[in-house]
């Protein structure tokens, strides 16, 4: 999937579609917690029917005696009353024992589906494609995701249980109010194809705005993201008005999609309110001339209206029950897009990486960016690297030489040629034993934001503290971090901005040699420090590069002078080959590029 409209639906075409209900398939996994929670919520709901028909006899039956009976035994008729009162407040107190485990039960279960559903969509997440990632902004992927779950959240911990318990209400008070009379019923159903007709017409609109307003929230959160995270930018150029307006406008633009769902739900659930009430008014006119003929006893008809009171509460509560679905069905888009994408293949078992000794070759590879097809990034480049040899790629910025790492850590296929590790295609190994079997040291270290020790034991978790302070010392790490009052648990902020830029690269170093790769990657590893930084972290890189396949690009002639070979990359393609001298000797664009320090 690429950014540009045109490509963007060609590629969302080729997306496996995840069904809405599969995420309601997670409650599943938890059945036996629960399935006793749905059949509480049965009972309860059950239960809840006993009001209006206890209720009905508290009302009705002493008025049908009295207005029958010449004799009325007022005894007996308030005995009746206390019992069906304690009968009432038992069932109540029966209602609210069950209610209390069935409460319990679903939050349970619901949390732990959605507990899974986050897993699942994280670890999808991680495992997507690079070219994915490229063509989404971080700040839209993680706001969307989260409103999405929060939408789905309200959905199966809420709507869901309302849905199966308005259900039984439903259906329970419609059987009463047909044993109580069947005339009045059938003119009072007559109104339910209305409904449901108008649910299946705002229903689709309903959804519709859901999903635009997810995408305008994940918009403005893309805004925060950005700012937060380029801070230092922000102030430097005093934009911090021009942010403020930034996300100003889209929460303007959030609002007026919000504003017109709005009027579609509240013009929904006004009609539905009319149809209902207004229909429930009508049948008990209706009901009152048939109580005056006599063709319906007054307990008969209390109940009815009754029950009838309950019948269109609950089924008035079915569009608000059924707009939430359809929102949670639109919000959970982007979820759903994610789960149908295809995993990068081969993450999972393969050749292990032990096997590879790290001889690396290239024959004739061409390339282009999916984005980009019409621009040839690598144009027949060759290349050789045995077990243990350092080669260097160098060249003008644009020639293609971070386009070959990316290509060696299978983040794209190559378009034409062949990539070989140890004599064999690069498609023969898992893409988990080629990583695994390659350590990547780039110019823009990213240390994620916890302490000195989890960014070092990134590069083999698990590591002990012995394993991760020998190789802080290696990387000539050591000193700087035990001067810091909380050595090695110094949190080192948000990217490592609490750390120099020699510092973090050589915390990179250090979780590179932890990581004990056969093959080792040197993408402009010291191009953007000091002198003083740059000596250190050139010593760590040689402890770093022994006994190892490393695979250098570098700007600065110190790095690349040592190399066995050396590769002058130029549009795409091998301009020159050789060793330091040799290439100084030829006078051809090495040389130039020596001389003004391979800038």
């Amino acid at each position: 999937m690429v950014g540009e409209d045109g490509e963007n639906k060609e590629a969302s075409g080729s997306v496996k579609r995840v069904s809405a209900m599969a995420f309601y398939g997670y409650l599943n996994r938890y059945r036996a917690v629960f399935l006793p929670s749905l059949v509480a919520l049965f009972l309860t709901a059950g239960l809840s029917l006993a009001f209006p028909y206890y209720l009905s006899s508290l009302i009705g039956s002493p008025s049908e005696a009295f207005r029958n009976s010449e004799e009325v035994d007022v005894a007996a008729i308030s005995a009746g009353i206390d019992r069906t009162v304690l009968t009432l407040i038992g069932i109540l107190a029966l209602q609210a024992f069950i209610s209390y485990w069935r409460v319990r039960g679903f939050i349970s279960a619901g949390e732990s589906a959605l507990n899974d559903i986050r897993r699942d969509v994280f670890s999808r997440l991680l495992r997507l494609r690079v070219e994915f990632f490229q063509s989404h902004r971080a700040g839209e992927l993680s706001g969307r995701v989260a409103a999405d779950l929060g939408v789905l959240r309200e959905t199966l911990l809420t709507t869901v249980p309302q849905l199966a318990r308005q259900t039984v209400i439903l259906v329970g008070g419609l059987v009463f109010i047909f044993v109580f009379s069947w005339k009045l019923s059938l003119f009072m159903l007559a109104m339910i194809p209305v409904v449901v007709l108008a649910v299946a017409l705002f229903g689709r609109k309903v959804r519709g705005y859901s999903t635009a307003a997810q995408d305008s929230m994940a918009e403005s959160t893309v805004v925060v993201e950005e700012s937060v995270s380029g801070i230092a930018e922000v102030k430097a150029y005093s934009n911090e008005v021009f942010e403020e307006e930034r996300y100003s406008g889209s929460l303007v633009d959030y609002l007026a999609v919000v504003k017109k769902g709005a009027r579609v739900r509240a013009g929904f659930l006004a009609f539905i309110i009319f149809v209902l009430f207004g229909t429930i008014a009508v049948v008990a006119w209706f009901g009152a001339g048939m109580l005056a003929r006599g063709e319906i006893g007054s307990r008969e008809f209390t109940g009815f209206i009754l029950f009838s009171v309950f019948v269109g509460a609950s089924l008035g509560s079915f569009p608000e029950i059924i707009s939430q679905v359809q929102k949670a069905n639109g919000a959970t888009e982007r979820l759903r897009e994610i789960l149908g994408e295809e995993p990068e293949p081969g993450l999972e078992g393969g050749a292990a990486e032990s096997l590879l000794s790290g001889a690396v070759e290239g024959k004739g590879l061409r390339f282009a960016y999916p984005s980009r097809k019409d621009v040839q990034v690598l144009d027949g480049v060759s290349f050789a690297a045995q077990a243990g040899e350092r080669i260097a790629f160098v060249g003008p910025s644009g020639g293609g030489k971070s386009t070959l790492f990316s290509l060696l850590l299978g983040f794209y296929e190559v378009d034409g040629g062949e990539l070989l590790l140890d004599g064999r295609s690069a498609t023969e190994w898992s893409l988990k034993a080629r990583r695994g079997a390659m350590a990547l040291v780039p110019q823009d270290v990213l240390l994620f934001g916890g302490s000195i020790r989890e960014n070092i034991a990134y590069g083999r978790p698990g590591a002990t503290e012995e394993e991760i302070v020998e190789a802080a010392k290696k990387a000539y790490a050591h000193d700087f971090i035990a001067e810091f009052p909380e050595g090695y648990k110094t949190l080192v902020g948000p990217r490592g901005v609490k750390l120099s830029g020699g510092q973090r690269q050589r915390i990179a170093i250090a979780r590179a040699i932890l990581a004990d790769p056969k093959i080792l990657l040197l993408d402009e590893a010291t191009s953007a420090l000091d002198s003083e930084s740059e000596r250190l972290v050139q010593a760590a890189l040689e402890e770093l590069m022994k006994g190892r396949t490393s695979l250098i690009i570098a700007h600065r002639l110190g790095t690349v002078k040592n190399a066995d070979r050396i590769y002058v990359l130029q549009n795409g393609r091998i301009a020159e080959t050789g060793r330091h001298e040799e290439l100084i000797a030829a006078g051809g664009t090495y040389r130039v590029l020596a001389e003004t320090q391979l800038l």
